[in-house]
């Protein structure tokens, strides 16, 4: 959707959701300044891996997560299966599928070192889906993006940085020798450089994406199946 796509979108949400965009936008700058991007612990040392997977079956929202150990075993997974309550409108992801994402988490047992989520982190506008889940949890959290907006890259070649305002907040990831690339950026509590250096090295060929997230993928449509 183009930026007058959104804005018409967002009125018509508005008036039918009673939903302020407006103050939804400034919470999401204001949550922003709590970002911590550094790293919370030692990285080279996680043992335990998390990855979401969330689908939408007509009006009931699927969020699949998984826990895997360096070997990729999976070590604890869970879903939640419910009824979407907020509409869909780019940019406000989290307030369409965080709640039911923290639901999931509480079911788990395993916790991880690291979350993988498919979304932004820090390279959103305001406040993407990836640090929204890591403010609200305090896990280190990674937004594997195909996506950006709003952003300068000088290239798409593996490692590039992608600038925000002239500053630093991520970098490309091209997983796979002629695949599309994709755009990492820390979520909270972990550094660029670590959620680049990690996406990475968690790729297993031939998949373009971390491990975590393919098997997340693979669990979730497994469950799709069984539920449908």
């Amino acid at each position: 959707m183009d930026e007058s796509s959104i804005e018409l979108r967002k009125k018509e949400l508005s008036k039918k959701y009673n939903i302020d965009f407006d103050k939804l936008e400034e919470e999401q700058k204001m949550l922003a300044k709590n970002l911590v991007i550094k790293d919370k612990i030692d990285f080279s040392l996680a043992e335990k891996f998390g990855a979401f997977d969330t689908m939408f079956i007509k009006n009931n929202i699927l969020c699949c997560f998984i826990v895997c150990d360096k070997n990729y075993e999976i070590i604890d997974r869970t879903y939640v299966f419910e009824k979407v309550k907020f509409p869909y409108i780019p940019g406000f992801r989290g307030y369409r599928e965080l709640p039911t994402m923290i639901k999931t988490m509480e079911k788990i047992i395993e916790k991880p070192d690291v979350i993988f989520i498919s979304a932004q982190g820090i390279i959103h506008p305001r406040l993407g889906l990836a640090s929204h889940f890591g403010l609200s949890t305090g896990i280190p959290s990674i937004g594997i993006s195909n996506i950006v907006i709003d952003c300068d890259i000088t290239g798409k070649k593996d490692g590039t940085d992608i600038l925000k305002n002239g500053k630093r907040v991520g970098k490309v990831l091209v997983g796979k020798e002629g695949s599309n690339p994709l755009y990492v950026s820390p979520g909270n509590n972990i550094s660029i450089k670590t959620s680049y250096e990690l996406s990475k090295k968690l790729i297993v060929f031939p998949h373009k994406r971390p491990e975590p997230l393919h098997i997340a993928s693979k669990y979730a449509k497994k469950v799709k199946k069984e539920i449908s």
